[in-house]
């Protein structure tokens, strides 16, 4: 059986780095797609299987040759982990500079639409047809964190995207699942102040919860490796016990 073939975005750090590692280790070919090469080559560390190609999601040209390369490499696309992405500013909806606003949504949103298009087009005229996309949502698509803004919108969007894409892609036996992820060991959460004191709705800190991405990862892995009759549509990973659900 010839491996599958995985497209992994924003595979240069955290979750990207995670879910490419451990498809990696589970048989995949996988191409890492981001914006910094280095990052890339360190998430690949050698492996035969990994292949680096730089990419900027946000740029149409780039994401099509993204695609063009595994194909003319490995001759299809099995999964895509649409991953890639940015938190963009710490600021209240009143106070947000347009750019920046602009900057999140590019990578967050029009970024995930480029790489699942590509996906799909790649997917419907490949033998035999059909794939699966994996949106990574986060838990900011279901509530968001406060001054996040641009981040809480451009992860609630994804869930539209997603429904979209399943529905549109039955056709050609393409699926299409998101996975919301809360409170993972990551870089962006140290930025947040995770696990030395987060700002909660009330303005208060709180020390929250966090568990290791490689669940997280896992997780992932477990949805692309379900034969294409079966998809999760909606799956939420958080940390037990995180100010979430319920009155903190």
């Amino acid at each position: 059986m010839h491996a599958r073939i995985a497209v992994v975005t924003g595979a240069g750090s955290g979750i990207g780095r995670a879910v490419a590692r451990t498809m990696l280790a589970a048989g995949y070919r996988v191409a890492l797609a981001g914006r910094r090469e280095a990052a890339l080559a360190e998430t690949a560390a050698g492996h035969p299987d990994a292949l680096v190609l730089p990419t900027d999601v946000t740029v149409e040209a780039e994401v099509q040759a993204l695609f063009d390369r595994v194909v003319r490499e490995w001759g299809r696309v099995d999964v895509l982990f649409n991953n890639a992405g940015a938190f963009g500013p710490a600021v209240s909806a009143a106070d947000i500079e347009l750019a920046d606003w602009e900057q999140t949504l590019a990578v967050n949103l029009t970024g995930a639409l480029l790489c699942a298009r590509a996906a799909m087009r790649t997917m419907r005229a490949q033998t035999p047809q059909g794939g699966r996309i994996i949106n990574n949502g986060s838990i900011s698509a279901q509530a968001p964190r406060p001054l996040s803004v641009a981040y809480a919108v451009s992860k609630h969007a994804p869930t539209g995207l997603t429904r979209s894409i399943d529905l549109d892609g039955r056709a050609d036996r393409i699926s299409c699942g998101q996975i919301d992820i809360g409170n993972t060991r990551t870089e962006i959460m140290d930025e947040l102040g995770v696990g030395s004191g987060a700002l909660q709705a009330d303005g208060t800190r709180k020390v929250e919860p966090t568990f290791s991405v490689d669940e997280a990862a896992r997780t992932v892995l477990f949805m692309a490796d379900l034969p294409l009759e079966a998809n999760i549509g909606a799956l939420t990973i958080t940390a037990s016990g995180m100010p979430f659900g319920g009155r903190g």
